[in-house]
């Protein structure tokens, strides 16, 4: 019998692809529960960087990364800019398909 491996490490892996994971942050972004994205956010966070680097990285000095991003925070804006920056992504708004003229 074959060895199943976890939902999360195969998802963890997956994210380290630069494109799997900003179609998985994007996708969260569209559900109605802000939550999600953090959750999200989270997830390839941890992906792709060890916690400490990171923090090194965006100067979080305050708090820790994985509390700033758990589901009981509200993390400000300028926070999660930080770290998708340190991913090598950015914040931007698009205009929805139907308001294109």
């Amino acid at each position: 019998m074959a060895r199943s491996r976890s939902y999360q490490e195969d998802l963890l892996n997956a994210l380290q692809d630069p494109q799997e994971a900003k179609e998985y942050l994007n996708a969260a972004l569209e559900d109605s529960n802000p939550e999600v994205f953090l959750l999200a956010l989270r997830d390839v966070v941890e992906a792709n960087l060890d916690p400490t680097q990171l923090e090194m990285k965006i100067n979080s000095n305050d708090e820790s990364l994985f509390l700033t991003l758990s589901e009981k925070r509200n993390p400000e804006l300028a926070n999660i800019k930080n770290i998708l920056r340190s991913l090598g992504y950015r914040l931007a708004i698009e205009l929805e398909s139907s308001r294109v003229k």
